[in-house]
């Protein structure tokens, strides 16, 4: 993935930070919770960036 099309969690709505050592971060929009950054499992799975992600709203 080029860096331009990386996905900032920390940006999304969806991110959360959960109290699992084993499992720190959140993603709301697929449902799971993941020790490296959900944009990035999601990569990894499918192949595509992440469909889900929808800017915080400030």
């Amino acid at each position: 993935m080029k860096k331009e099309e990386r996905i900032n969690c920390f940006q999304c709505q969806y991110f959360y930070t959960t109290w699992e050592q084993a499992h720190p971060r959140g993603c709301k929009g697929y449902g799971f919770k993941t020790k490296a950054m959900p944009s990035l499992v999601v990569f990894q799975s499918s192949g595509s960036p992440c469909m889900k992600f929808k800017a915080k709203q400030r």
